[in-house]
């Protein structure tokens, strides 16, 4: 395990659950790392944590700290609001110097605006308090994906597509892997900070939205001409919502099955990411090769770090 200096900050929602990002912290350290956590990360400002000036400021220390990895307490709600004041140019030339930002859900504003605004690569992944936090064990493939990360061993990942979904022959598509979670991304839409890649590969995951709901963000990026432009679409976990009984069988599987008649790119679940306790780490804005044989996915990246 390559030890790495990693930087913990909160740019969207305070922290509630103190204990476990307490937990998170001290478990990076007993696997060796220099963890410096960010003096707001426990700042409350209404539901932020701080207000709009400290969270760009809790950025902006993030990018002068000089780490190898800054990964975020927790997602929630904040950073679509800071997205026309955060420093571009210092995001950059922070990752220019080796340091890999990882976070996901709120975080999806921050990664598709630095996308858009300087073409660098982010890291879909873990926060600190619902993934290494939770009370017992962390889960084992989320840790093997950051150990990845931390050694700069990460060259892709892949998992098993539902029975449905198997591919007879050999399918591949190259290009530039993006999205994140579906309710930021599609907030996005309109506004400078929503990457325009064509021929791209799209992931989507999200929590508590039901099925009719997904569809209706979906929609707004069809109809917005963002879907028609891609290569493929991935689902990764659409978690915590509950059927209603007017429903009448409407469901997720309703919502992919439409997809799929909508757009001419493959439309493929199972993506083991989202607000679920195994996720991979994906390198948003990195070009990929998606590839199925069989029930077989991949999302290969090579080596970068």
């Amino acid at each position: 395990m390559t030890k790495q200096h990693i930087y913990i900050y909160s740019p969207s929602s305070a922290v509630r659950d103190k204990p476990a990002v307490r937990r998170g912290i001290q478990r990076l350290r007993a696997m060796g790392h220099e963890v410096e956590v960010d003096t707001a990360a426990f700042a409350t400002h209404m539901r932020f944590a701080g207000d709009d000036e400290a969270r760009l400021a809790a950025i902006d220390r993030a990018c002068a700290s000089g780490a190898d990895i800054a990964i975020i307490t927790r997602g929630g709600y904040g950073l679509t609001r800071l997205l026309p004041r955060i420093r571009y140019k210092a995001v950059a030339k922070a990752i220019d110097k080796g340091t890999r930002f990882v976070g996901l859900s709120d975080f999806t504003a921050f990664q598709s605006a630095v996308l858009a605004e300087t073409g660098r690569v982010t890291w879909a992944g873990p926060a600190i308090g619902e993934d290494f936090g939770v009370e017992g064990d962390p889960d084992d493939i989320m840790q093997a994906c950051f150990d990845d990360l931390a050694s700069g061993q990460g060259e892709g990942t892949g998992w098993q597509l539902p029975a449905a979904e198997r591919s007879d022959t050999f399918r591949t598509v190259e290009g530039v892997l993006w999205g994140g979670n579906l309710a930021i991304l599609a907030t996005l839409a309109g506004t400078p900070w929503l990457p325009k890649v064509k021929g791209g590969v799209l992931f989507i995951e999200d929590v508590h939205e039901h099925p009719y709901r997904v569809e209706r963000m979906l929609t707004q990026l069809l109809y917005a001409g963002v879907l028609g432009q891609q290569k493929a679409i991935v689902f990764g976990h659409f978690t915590n919502y509950k059927p209603v009984p007017h429903d009448k069988g409407f469901r997720l599987k309703t919502v992919i099955d439409w997809l799929r008649t909508q757009v001419k790119a493959p439309v493929l679940t199972g993506l083991p990411f989202g607000h679920v306790p195994t996720k991979v780490l994906l390198p948003v804005g990195a070009k990929v090769h998606l590839a199925v044989e069989g029930r077989d996915a991949f999302v290969l990246w090579g080596h970068r770090h």
